[in-house]
């Protein structure tokens, strides 16, 4: 009796399956993405049965298992390892994603420049490239100067060729760009199908811990940010990487999403130059203006990035509404959290802002979603209305209730000595805060609300 076969409808980008046809994928929200997949069913009362065999190597008690330190080689970017969690380890496969244009190539290129010269003596680097030529990809290498001579490139899309070029040139890194490019000859589905993708990374997975080779993949991305393709191609790596940033600023910023042998809240901070991308060791210095004198409707934050602290100046400005309907226009900032904090301010400050348009934004383009900044983005509005300048030397952190509260936030010891560090003296803090963080030259100023908040100002 043959086997009974029902239809089943899976998403190509995202692997998601159901059992009717839909226009767009409800899990990725991807068009015209969903097709007809025909499933085996077993026969009804066919019962199946697993027989065990004995292992190689018992089970034993964790204490029993040796702790060995992980050594790690540099990349040669500081900003790289820093998110890696201090350099590559032997045969970890890396996902880095991101959106088209954002600099991947050219952040991979440069790190496999400078990992080729940075041992004792030259060491081989593979870059396979699906997406370009050779030609485009030697042009791009000369202008950001990553010339080395163990430097090999190659375009391929055929996943058996690239696996001999590596058995040809037995690399101590492999990068890819990108997995979605690569397809297997063995396997139905186009390239950059859920079947595909999986079993690419599978197979690139193997040969690099079976060599004890790091492996940099270049994975596109959605709309989102996220991983373009199947949830399970996020498991099969190490390390997952995101490379973001806006089109209208030169900063980069490099997040770690998953990390096996690191920390996996770490940001690593990248500027778009000429030439390439060039790391950013202290980037508060990117969203600080440098003026001689204190101007009306700024004020400073210090927000988190993961476990980095990061210095943004919020600024503000009140004009008078031509309309009956005044606006309220962000950049870098939640336009629905920011309109709420203006009305907080409104009430807490007794100003009169319903007739006036109120224009609130970051120096540099930062995006800012720590409710670390909303204190400093209530001063600088109250400050703006009032045509007076905050203290320059002073920080506010702290967030922000609709009762007009100032809330304690996480991470006020990395934020303080962010601040100690740069130079402020006093810094605006919730109630409680001082007991705990002390930071030699900076004074703290504890409030309970945001009316206090003011008044102090």
């Amino acid at each position: 009796m043959a086997k009974s076969t029902r239809s089943v409808y899976k998403c190509s980008e995202c692997g998601w399956s159901g059992a009717k046809w839909v226009g767009r994928c409800p899990e990725c929200q991807a068009w015209s993405s969903v097709a007809e997949v025909g499933v085996s069913a077993p026969r009804a009362g066919l019962r199946t049965t697993t027989t065990g065999v004995t292992p190689i190597a018992a089970a034993r008690p964790v204490r029993e298992i040796p702790l060995g330190e992980v050594e790690r080689t540099s990349t040669g970017l500081s900003e790289l390892d820093r998110v890696l969690g201090g350099g590559l380890v032997a045969g970890q496969c890396v996902l880095l994603a991101g959106e088209p244009g954002v600099g991947k190539s050219t952040l991979l290129l440069a790190a496999a420049h400078e990992f080729a010269q940075g041992g004792r003596k030259p060491r081989t680097v593979l870059y396979v490239s699906g997406e370009e030529s050779s030609e485009q990809i030697g042009i791009r290498a000369r202008r950001i100067g990553a010339t080395a001579d163990t430097l090999l490139v190659a375009d391929e899309t055929d996943l058996a060729v690239l696996l001999g070029h590596v058995e040809q040139t037995d690399p101590d890194l492999l990068i890819v760009d990108s997995v979605q490019t690569i397809a297997s000859s063995e396997l139905d589905g186009r390239a950059g199908g859920v079947a595909q993708v999986h079993e690419v990374t599978q197979v690139l997975t193997r040969a690099a811990k079976g060599r004890r080779m790091p492996l940099l993949l270049i994975g596109q991305s959605t709309r989102d940010n996220s991983v373009a393709g199947p949830r399970a191609l996020e498991h099969l790596v190490d390390t997952v990487l995101t490379f973001e940033g806006d089109r209208g600023t030169p900063l980069r910023l490099l997040r770690a999403n998953k990390n096996r042998y690191g920390p996996a809240d770490e940001v690593a901070c990248f500027e778009q130059v000429d030439d390439g991308l060039r790391e950013v060791s202290d980037p508060s210095s990117l969203f600080r203006s440098q003026r001689d004198a204190a101007i009306p409707g700024t004020c400073i934050a210090i927000t988190l990035e993961g476990r980095r602290a990061l210095l943004v100046e919020v600024q503000a400005l009140t004009t008078v509404s031509p309309g009956n309907n005044p606006m309220r226009r962000t950049t870098g900032f939640d336009n629905t959290r920011a309109a709420m904090l203006i009305a907080v301010t409104e009430r807490a400050a007794r100003l009169k802002l319903w007739d006036k348009d109120v224009y609130v934004a970051t120096v540099a383009g930062a995006k800012v979603t720590d409710t670390g900044a909303d204190l400093a983005l209530c001063l600088a509005v109250s400050s703006a209305a009032r045509d007076q300048a905050l203290p320059s030397e002073m920080v506010a952190i702290g967030e922000v209730a609709l009762s007009g509260d100032v809330r304690p936030v996480p991470g006020m010891n990395q934020r303080l000595a962010e601040a100690a560090r740069l130079g402020f003296t006093t810094a605006l803090v919730a109630k409680g805060t001082g007991q705990r963080n002390a930071h030699p030259g900076l004074t703290l100023l504890e409030v309970s609300n945001l009316e206090q908040a003011i008044a102090r100002t």
